[in-house]
């Protein structure tokens, strides 16, 4: 079979670590007859350095063209004076949007090798999914700056419908129900109104999942819950703001951001993958970034996207084995274990495959 995979390496780390996962798709291709085509496209900082567009025309067609895209990070501190429209991060959002991209799934699992990174105290078996609305909610809301009673003041508006609401979860419970049949759903809803409007879709559609146990759970004690346990969660559920500072929080419930994938989907097979991490930019070039969490992103572009199960499964078991080795990025860092570069670390990988 062939693919078609657009590239966006962005900036800071993304092009080393995501070199890293072509590399590994190359092996996967080689080992089970597959041909992946690469095409590569400029998007987030590097695009405004060149073109004074986050994200040219022609690097969104490319994205739209592609049998998917894969992802390293857009962003760095020396974009942060330019005009919203202008930064990295709305190249990022611009794909999302154009490519409907409305569920974000992001994965924390706690390898059984990383049990001493964990910084939780005896953790658990930590296997959890959380389910992010990415085209919605308050980052693509009516936003603006005004004048209000204090001067002038900024304000970004949360909105959810009910359709948006109601196609995330029914993609959370057909989720747990291949899991282990738990959906958390989390919001504010002693407070927010969108969060009224939330719950009670989740619990009108719940009722076609009777199988899949539900509970609601509010956002502050989520947080409060994915450091004090969070083995107890299965598939969490939630809304565009309130997922991206979950699933960070997750990721170092399992050791470290650097090793956490996502799968951003929409109703077709073709999707976009990419770290959870950033694009790092003071370990940027230095040969010391982690690319396991890159390769994992591949790895889920296989089993989403192409429904390569086997392909998907010894990618991840090839990741495992590298860890249960020892090996370790300085992220992962361990008394006594080797701590590898990011070359190094995909060299390994490339090995157990």
């Amino acid at each position: 079979m062939k693919y078609n995979i657009t590239v966006i390496p962005g900036d800071g780390i993304g092009p080393e670590v995501t070199s890293a996962a072509v590399e590994t798709l190359k092996e996967i291709g080689n080992k089970f007859g597959h041909t992946f085509n690469f095409e590569y496209s400029i998007c987030g900082g590097a695009a405004y350095d060149k073109y004074g567009e986050p994200l040219p025309a022609e690097s969104l067609e490319k994205c739209l063209k592609s049998d998917s895209v894969l992802l390293g990070a857009v962003g760095g501190p020396q974009y942060d004076s330019l005009p919203y429209e202008k930064r990295p991060e709305r190249a990022l959002l611009g794909v999302r949007k154009a490519m409907g991209l409305y569920a974000n799934l992001r994965p924390a699992k706690l390898f059984d090798a990383l049990a001493n990174v964990c910084p939780l105290k005896n953790p658990k078996n930590i296997d959890m999914l959380v389910v992010r609305e990415l085209i919605g909610g308050i980052y693509f809301g009516e936003k603006g700056i005004r004048e209000g009673k204090f001067g002038r003041e900024g304000y970004d508006v949360m909105a959810y419908g009910e359709l948006e609401v109601e196609r995330i979860c029914r993609l959370a419970f057909e989720l747990a129900q291949k899991r282990r049949g738990k959906v958390s759903s989390v919001d504010k809803a002693n407070v927010l109104k969108t969060s009224g409007v939330w719950r009670k879709v989740v619990h009108d559609i719940h009722e076609d999942y009777p199988d899949v146990q539900l509970e609601d759970v509010l956002v502050d004690n989520m947080a409060m819950q994915l450091v004090r346990d969070p083995s107890q969660f299965d598939v969490i559920v939630t809304g565009n703001l309130f997922g991206d500072i979950l699933s960070d929080l997750a990721s170092q419930c399992v050791g470290s951001i650097g090793i956490l994938p996502s799968a951003s989907l929409n109703e077709t097979t073709r999707g976009l993958y990419e770290p959870i991490h950033g694009s790092a930019p003071t370990i940027a070039g230095k040969n010391i970034a982690n690319p396991i969490a890159t390769i994992l992103s591949a790895s889920m572009m296989l089993r989403y996207a192409f429904d390569l199960k086997k392909e998907a499964d010894a990618l991840d078991a090839a990741v495992e084995k590298t860890l249960n080795d020892g090996a370790r990025t300085a992220d992962l860092a361990e008394e006594g274990k080797p701590v590898l570069g990011t070359r190094e670390m995909t060299e390994a990988i490339l090995k157990n495959l």
